[in-house]
């Protein structure tokens, strides 16, 4: 938390000097074309920003075409909310080197009405998750985040936005799945309404909504709508509830444009990273509603230079602190989310998992062998072009600051963590593993058994360890479910994270203290700072059937 605020610091007094010493005075708004707004709700949103508030031409928009588009639409007329269904501030150095702080200075000087919190808001730890949220000018709702001591939304449940011809009620929803994408200590203070529970909570709120005269209701829920979350997801919501108009989701990276409509409730996503802005016009006067996504490729709209430059003075200190030359790698390496490290082995998934075992085993010395090393598809964030590799592509790329640990585990506990980390293949999942020392093979022709539910968790066990995944080798020598195993993870995994609940289980866990980019750059040291063409294919580590 002193990082955060003696960086925010820094990054205030220049941006309070680029502002003149004020704070944000907006330019003349946007002029209108032809149609007008008078007294329809607009609502733009967005979601799963991950730091990616600077604009980038053709491919992100950035926060300050968000600007630009509520301005057009108040010169329009427009009743405007502007929302954001969570994951906003990890992804990018822009973000994490404040510890998340920036992001919300970003949001309150576009204006933001209310946003949910996503997983990733979880990653700095519920203290900075605090002081994040006592930054912002903005409602952080999540009605289903409760204080496990009192059982009450440990933020606010909703707001209501009055008009002067329409009430809008807002109600946000967070994935239960937070409480094991999210390192565990940083969610054991919460409770996450899930499943049925999770319906119950959602009708409750419109229900109160709708006693207190809101008109017209928006849930912001970062559930998404993937298969692995079925159960939890936006469409299950909406099928077990009534009295929904809008459904503004995350989580999921969806693009949906146009909207899902179930019963009388549209679902909406704008995708990630501010490729696209959400629009939904709702016509007070036919009581009609529709969705759009402006996509970053298409946008002929105006962009706010104020709010540009304010973005800007943060990413010159955050470029300034990163600016020197990380390693130089010699081919291109892959961490795309799939195809790639979240459903099969990837060279830079090899890489970074080399370097876990490198750095563990610099660390143990000859006081133990480390047999191995795991590195989860999740926490690898982006891809790495060939070329030079800056410290700031580092940062973005392993953005957590996991502390590198070893587990002492059986081999029935491992082939136990590889099994349920392999459960969804084919299908992506964040708990992939990438691993180093280790040969196993994956059959996904076996279809995945639950068996019992791991604590606190959205995961489960595998009914039959072994079933799917064969472990051919450990350490170079024949796999043995009775042996003992040192593997190196990182401190989110040796926790419980994803789905390695069974590490918490470990004979051992040694926390070595360093942080998986400085073990990364050590191991870089040793190859003599290039990423050679040892790395140009996938080492062959795992076999998929």
């Amino acid at each position: 938390m002193r990082k955060l605020w003696k960086r925010l610091l820094a990054v205030t007094t220049a941006a309070a000097m680029l502002l003149g010493m004020g704070w944000i005075n907006f330019p003349d708004k946007v002029q209108a074309a032809e149609r007008s707004y008078e007294g329809d709700l607009v609502v733009i949103h967005t979601n799963d920003i991950h730091g990616h508030f600077n604009t980038v031409e053709g491919e992100q928009l950035g926060i300050s075409a968000v600007v630009g588009l509520k301005h057009y639409y108040e010169a329009k007329g427009a009743n405007v909310l502007l929302l954001d269904a969570g994951d906003f501030s990890q992804g990018t150095t822009l973000v994490s080197y404040f510890d998340g702080g920036s992001s919300v200075l970003f949001m309150n000087a576009a204006g933001y009405n209310a946003a949910s919190l996503g997983n990733h808001e979880f990653d700095f730890g519920f203290e900075e998750l605090q002081l994040m949220a006592s930054l912002a000018d903005f409602p952080i709702l999540d009605a289903n985040v409760l204080d496990k001591n009192t059982g009450e939304p440990y933020f606010e449940d909703h707001q209501i936005f009055t008009f002067d011809n329409l009430k809008v009620g807002v109600f946000g929803l967070d994935t239960a799945e937070a409480q094991t994408k999210a390192s565990p200590k940083n969610v054991r203070d919460i409770q996450i309404l899930d499943g049925a529970d999770l319906y119950a909570c959602a009708q409750e709120q419109v229900d109160a909504l709708k006693a207190q005269g809101c008109d017209y209701i928006i849930c912001l829920g970062h559930l998404g709508v993937d298969d692995e979350s079925i159960g939890r997801r936006s469409l299950d919501v909406v099928a077990n509830t009534k009295g929904i108009d809008l459904f503004i989701d995350g989580h999921s990276h969806t693009e949906i444009n146009g909207g899902i409509q179930i019963n009388d409730t549209t679902i909406t996503s704008t995708g990630s990273y501010l490729a696209n802005i959400g629009v939904a016009v709702y016509d007070t006067e036919t009581q009609t509603l529709s969705t759009s996504l402006v996509s970053a490729a298409d946008y002929k709209g105006g962009y706010d230079a104020v709010v540009d430059g304010f973005v800007k003075a943060h990413q010159d200190i955050v470029e300034t602190a990163y600016s020197g030359l990380f390693a130089t790698a010699a081919v291109d390496l892959n961490g795309e989310r799939e195809p790639g490290v979240r459903t099969e082995e990837t060279n830079l998934g090899d890489f970074a998992a080399d370097a876990y075992l490198y750095a563990a085993q610099q660390y143990m010395g000859d006081t133990i062998t480390v047999d191995g090393a795991i590195q989860n598809g999740g926490g690898v964030r982006a891809s790495i072009p060939a070329g030079p590799i800056t410290m700031n592509t580092l940062y973005t790329v392993f953005p957590f600051g996991n502390s590198i640990s070893v587990v002492k585990v059986t081999g029935a506990q491992l082939l136990e963590a590889l099994e349920a980390s392999c459960s969804a293949a084919p299908s992506a999942l964040g708990g992939f593993p990438q691993v180093s020392g280790i040969r196993f093979t994956i059959d996904t022709a076996v279809p995945y058994v639950n068996g019992m539910q791991y604590p606190d968790s959205t995961y489960y066990a595998p009914a039959v360890p072994g079933s799917r995944v064969t472990i051919e080798t450990v350490g170079g020598r024949a796999f043995d479910p009775a042996d003992s195993y040192y593997i190196a993870v990182n401190n989110f995994m040796a926790d419980g994270g994803d789905t390695y609940y069974v590490f918490t289980q470990a004979e051992e866990v040694i926390d070595t203290g360093v942080i998986d980019a400085e073990g990364l750059i050590s191991y870089v040291d040793s190859l003599g700072g290039v990423i050679g063409q040892e790395y140009a294919l996938p080492k062959g580590n795992i076999t998929i059937k």
